[in-house]
């Protein structure tokens, strides 16, 4: 194990949520929830006013509509999140070739094998250099934890948030983890922690009283073994740069379970399609075909074919995902639809014959062009949709985005992320003047090429939470405060 916290663990601060408030200031200190807004849709991020009433990630939607009846529920804009997460890894790759992404919003850098830390007070330095580069690039917040391992990083990223720093030194892990609950260990679940609670153990000190042996017998080999050595704080896990993309699927959660199965087979060429696209704009393709369907009690089913060679046509995969959904009963209902491609490749089965069907292209005359589908009719004004939270030009009034739409009104609040809190009108839905937009960029760049973030933005501030031993230490504004 290393002998200076040189791992560093990024997490952005309520990301999705925190892009929606900076974007829009009539949003900002308010309550914003992000997620799937129909009847079946989860939250993925909620800001921390609306964590104040009880809304978390993966709650169903209905249930913090009860919780928080006033806050501002948004349609996530994931092209823009991933716009920003690019900045952001930017920043993070500047310090170190090692860094390991999690998700948009969470990665793990080894400032040591970037050669800017190499003790404790080289990677604090880093660390609050990071956040407040952050913050100059996106305008946004992100929570840092530095640490002798992943383990550790990630734990004292945790403690940091929001919009904090925590440093672990190293010879304080036992102690700094002894108290905390077993959950607080990566791999222990809520049914893992039921099962040590039954058997009296909560906290992580406990897992180490009651000895491997004990861990074994509760929850078998690979995990017992794993368990207690997180618990005596052993993690030499490396930060790995790359990881591999090992699939590329699309899937659909519908309101209404689909009961006609002319409709479900439609549904499942859509989602080829889509599929098909993603596989395409990562220049990928694929030799297993996979289905899913859950069915209208829960139960999910999958089905898979495996193709001969690597494929990115979109015919070979929609006449596969058709041949599988044969082999699947959808009476009663379907709540869910998916199709995915696996085995992935950068090549596929065509490129290999690729010449060699152009050398016989030219021995044997000229082939019969394709007829090339016409391009799909956009939709006429009175049909098209308007997200709640998506950005919309009018031509009067500019750039505003969607508050909410429904009996052929839709209601738009105009402002941008460098104004004022902006005013609100309705206009029909098939308002000619009216337009999906792209959204605005977060911060301004300067006079001189800087960056300059909103006005409005949420302060820098130190969190260390005064349970922490001593050797824990924050850094930041200098202001402490504590998480929600």
């Amino acid at each position: 194990m290393r002998t200076a916290p040189t791992i560093l663990h990024l997490d952005m601060d309520a990301f999705f949520a925190s892009v929606e408030q900076a974007s829009k200031p009539s949003l900002r200190g308010k309550a914003v929830v992000v997620g799937g807004l129909g009847p079946r849709g989860v939250v993925a991020t909620a800001s921390y006013e609306a964590r104040v009433f009880g809304v978390h990630s993966a709650m169903p939607m209905g249930q913090a509509r009860r919780l928080a009846p006033n806050a501002a529920y948004l349609v996530p804009r994931f092209t823009l999140y991933k716009s920003i997460s690019e900045r952001v890894m930017e920043l993070l790759r500047a310090l170190s070739p090692l860094v390991e992404p999690l998700s948009l919003d969470e990665a793990f850098v080894d400032l040591e094998a970037g050669g800017v830390a190499w003790d404790e007070p080289s990677a604090r330095l880093a660390g609050v250099k990071l956040r407040a580069d952050i913050r100059a690039v996106t305008g946004l917040t992100g929570s840092v934890g530095l640490a002798a391992s992943k383990m550790l990083a990630k734990i004292a990223s945790e403690e940091a948030k929001p919009d904090g720093l925590v440093v672990i030194e190293p010879g304080t892990e036992r102690a700094m983890l002894g108290p905390m609950s077993v959950r607080t260990l990566p791999g222990v679940g809520p049914a893992t922690g039921d099962h040590l609670r039954r058997a009296g153990i909560t906290t992580v000190e406990e897992i180490v009283e009651a000895g491997e042996d004990e861990l074994v017998r509760l929850l078998g080999k690979a995990h017992g073994h794993g368990l207690y050595a997180m618990a005596l704080a052993r993690d030499d896990r490396p930060v790995v740069a790359e990881r591999e993309t090992k699939s590329v699927s699309v899937e659909d959660t519908y309101d209404v379970d689909i009961h006609d199965r002319t409709r479900v087979g439609l549904e499942v060429q859509r989602l080829a399609e889509r599929c098909v696209r993603r596989l395409r704009g990562a220049g990928l393709s694929g030799r297993t075909i996979v289905l899913k369907v859950r069915r209208y009690d829960f139960s999910t089913l999958t089905r898979s074919e495996t193709l001969r060679g690597p494929t990115d046509d979109p015919a070979v995969i929609r006449e596969a995902a058709a041949r599988l959904l044969d082999s699947v009963d959808t009476t009663g209902g379907v709540r869910l639809l998916g199709v995915g491609v696996s085995g992935l490749a950068d090549y596929t089965q065509e490129d290999l014959f690729a010449q060699a069907a152009g050398e016989r292209a030219v021995a044997e005359g000229p082939v019969e062009e394709h007829a090339v589908a016409p391009a799909e009719e956009p939709p006429s004004l009175a049909e098209r949709r308007w997200p709640a939270g998506h950005d919309v030009r009018h031509t009067r009034f500019g750039h505003g985005w969607v508050q909410g739409s429904g009996l052929g009104r839709v209601t738009v609040r105009f402002e941008t992320p460098s104004s004022e809190p902006g005013r609100v009108r309705t206009f029909r839905v098939d308002d000619p003047d009216l337009e999906a937009a792209d959204p605005l960029p977060l911060v301004l760049r300067g006079p001189e090429g800087g960056d300059e973030a909103p006005g409005a933005g949420s302060q820098a501030v130190s969190s260390v939470p005064a349970s922490l031993p001593k050797s824990w230490s924050g850094s930041g504004g200098g202001a402490a405060t504590s998480r929600p």
